[in-house]
């Protein structure tokens, strides 16, 4: 297995024999305003993408995990072959569709591609009112023959969904959106530094990688802030916290 950072949640995923495009934005550098209510003006995305967007065009597959913007843009729809198989939700296939994708498929549990197997997972965009307002969010679990088990949670706070997936699965590597994002009001909406060490507590089985971050403005918890407190807690041999571009 080879994953690559794109930035913030978007992924380039190699795994037995098969490549996968996970929750791309392909939008330009500050081509989209920035997220309202969040405190911060600064438009999207805040950082360039780490190379040419055509480097990540080509995949056998594309996972959504929810289509919210910074996971699936206009861009992303306008570049990718139509004929790119896509896996999403259950609820999102029509919209996706709508832009002219005919291979996509809902998982309502679990699908199987090139004989992989594909475990849809619950989460939590939130607490409360906002939480609710968020909408509904999915990760992926992928198994295979010889390959590790690995978990991407998805937008999801730190929940009960979330040790429903690990306790399932005890995937070897788990891939969170670790970025503490949030609007001026409420709880954060995505996982935070100390959800993340509350996932290490949980499952110190599983290598996590934290992802989701220094791209979208509201997203607070900076890779430096997260590796601080990693750091302080004697935990920062726990997580990977991969730079855009870089391959694990």
């Amino acid at each position: 297995m080879r994953i690559q950072l794109i930035r913030h949640a978007t992924l380039w995923l190699e795994y037995a024999g098969t490549t996968f495009l996970v929750d791309p934005m392909f939008s330009d550098q500050a081509s989209l305003p920035p997220i309202a209510n969040s405190g911060d003006e600064r438009r999207n995305p805040l950082v360039p993408l780490p190379g040419p967007m055509a480097t990540w065009l080509e995949p056998d597959a594309v996972l959504v995990t929810h289509l919210h913007p910074d996971h699936w843009d206009d861009a992303a729809a306008r570049a990718l072959p139509m004929a790119s198989p896509i896996f999403c939700q259950q609820g999102n296939g029509e919209a996706i569709a709508s832009a002219g994708f005919a291979l996509t498929t809902e998982i309502q549990d679990t699908a199987s591609f090139r004989g992989i197997s594909i475990h849809r997972t619950d989460g939590r965009h939130g607490t409360g009112e906002i939480g609710e307002k968020m909408g509904a969010v999915s990760g992926f679990v992928l198994q295979a023959q010889g390959e590790p088990t690995l978990y991407i949670a998805g937008d999801t706070i730190w929940c009960d969904e979330v040790k429903a997936a690990l306790d399932r699965h005890k995937p070897d590597v788990a891939i969170v959106n670790a970025g503490g994002a949030r609007f001026l009001a409420g709880d954060a909406i995505t996982m935070d530094e100390d959800d993340v060490i509350r996932l290490i507590a949980y499952a110190p089985y599983t290598r996590i990688v934290a992802v989701h971050m220094d791209a979208i403005n509201h997203c607070h918890v900076t890779r430096e802030r997260l590796r601080t407190r990693l750091a302080d807690d004697r935990l920062l041999d726990k997580v990977v916290i991969p730079e855009d571009g870089d391959w694990l």
